[in-house]
C-alpha cells in the first residue's frame, strides 16, 4: 500500500508502532524487546530501479533495508530543481503518480523504524521522465519599454502560456533585414517576465522581440516588437545647494546647470535619500519614485523642462531625516558641486 508522506498512518501501521513500544512482560519470561529502548537505526537501503515508467508515472523498488526490530516504513523524496515531494510506503517499492514529462527527479529513499530512527539515503536517483509536451508556449506579450538611458533599456512583457513548463524567454534585437540577435537569456525558475538590455549606443533606435522556450524545447512564435530609442549621452552638469538644516528635517534650495553644449529637453534627477525620509514638500520638479530605497527620483514639471546650454534649473525640497541631497545626477549624468 502507498500513500503520501503528509498522509496518517494507516491504523493497522499505527497499532504496530504501538505494539511495539509497549513491553509486555509474562510471569517468568524475559521482556520483550521496548522500542523506547531501541538506539540503532536501520541500514540505508539498496539502490533504486525503474520497475515501470510513462510520461506522467514512475514505479520504484529497492532492495529492503534490515533493522534489529524492524522496518515499518520507508519515506521517498522527489525533487525537481528546488521543488520537491515526500510519500510513503511500508514495502520496499513505490509508484509516483503525480510527476511531469520531461523533467528530471533526483529520487531518495530511507527507512524508519517503529522507535523513528531514521537510515541514511540510499544512493540517489536521477530520472528524467520521458517527453509528453507536444505543443508549443503562446507568444509573449508585446514588450513595454521603461527606464530607458542612454545605453541601457528595461523590457517587460505578458507571459507566455505554456502546457507543462515554461523554461525560459530569450530577448532578440530586430536588425537590418529582419536578422535576429539574441542580446538576453532569462532562464531563472520560474522565468521572470522581464530583463535588462545594456551595452546599447546612446541616442539610437533599436527594435526588440521575445521568444518563450519550455523544457522541451518548443519554441513559441515571436512577440509583438518593440521599438525604443535610447537616450542622449548624459549631460555634463554642475549644482549648487542651499540648506537650512534642524534636527530631524531640511529645507534644501538646488540650482542645476547644464554645462555641456547641447540643449536638455526634458530631465530627471536623483539624490541620495534614505528609505527612512519623508517628502514633505516640493517645488520645480516632481517625484517620480525612490531607486533601490536609497535615491530619490524627480523629473521636470510642465514649464521648466528645457534647459539650454550654460541655463539652469531651480527646485526645492523639503524633507525629514537627516540625508542631505548628495551624488545628484541629471539625465544619468553626475553633477560636480559647483564652486560658491
Amino acid at each position: 500500500m502507498h500513500h503520501p508522506f503528509r498522509g496518517i498512518w494507516s491504523r493497522a501501521a499505527a497499532l504496530a508502532a504501538c505494539a511495539l513500544a509497549v513491553t509486555l512482560v509474562a510471569a517468568g519470561s524475559t521482556p520483550a524487546y521496548a522500542a523506547d529502548d531501541d538506539t540503532e537505526r536501520p541500514t540505508a537501503p539498496g539502490p533504486i530501479t525503474v520497475v515501470a515508467i510513462d510520461t506522467t508515472s514512475v514505479e520504484l523498488t529497492w532492495t529492503a533495508s534490515t533493522d534489529n526490530v524492524g522496518v515499518v516504513r520507508y519515506s521517498v523524496g522527489a525533487r525537481f530543481e528546488d521543488f520537491g515531494a515526500q510519500y510513503s510506503t511500508d514495502t520496499n517499492s513505490i509508484r509516483i503518480t503525480d510527476v511531469r514529462p520531461s523533467r528530471t527527479y533526483t529520487i531518495s529513499v530511507w527507512a524508519l523504524d517503529a522507535a523513528g530512527n531514521s537510515s541514511v539515503s540510499n544512493p540517489t536517483l536521477r530520472l528524467t521522465m520521458p517527453p509528453g509536451d507536444d505543443q508549443p508556449p503562446s507568444a509573449p506579450g508585446q514588450p513595454v519599454a521603461y527606464d530607458v538611458a542612454a545605453t541601457v533599456v528595461w523590457l517587460r512583457w505578458a507571459h507566455s502560456v505554456e502546457n507543462v513548463v515554461l523554461d525560459r524567454y530569450e530577448v532578440f534585437r530586430v536588425d537590418a533585414g529582419g536578422l535576429l540577435t539574441r542580446v538576453r537569456e532569462v532562464s531563472q525558475y520560474p522565468p521572470v517576465n522581464s530583463a535588462q538590455i545594456s551595452g546599447l549606443a546612446p541616442n539610437t533606435t533599436y527594435t526588440f522581440v521575445v521568444q518563450a522556450r519550455d523544457e522541451v524545447g518548443h519554441l513559441s512564435p515571436l512577440s509583438a516588437p518593440v521599438t525604443v530609442t535610447t537616450l542622449p549621452p548624459p549631460p555634463s552638469c554642475a549644482v549648487r545647494s542651499v540648506v537650512r538644516q534642524w534636527s530631524d528635517g531640511f529645507v534644501a534650495h538646488l540650482v542645476v546647470k547644464n554645462t555641456g553644449t547641447t540643449a536638455i529637453d526634458g530631465w530627471t534627477m536623483t539624490w541620495r535619500f534614505w528609505a527612512s525620509q519623508q517628502v514633505h514638500g516640493i517645488w520645480g520638479a516632481k517625484v517620480v519614485d525612490r531607486v533601490n530605497n536609497s535615491y530619490l527620483r524627480v523629473r521636470n514639471t510642465g514649464h521648466n523642462a528645457v534647459i539650454p546650454p550654460g541655463g539652469s534649473v531651480s527646485l526645492g525640497l523639503v524633507a525629514s531625516g537627516t540625508q542631505l541631497p548628495q551624488e545628484i545626477t541629471l539625465n544619468g549624468g553626475l553633477c560636480v558641486v559647483a564652486d560658491e
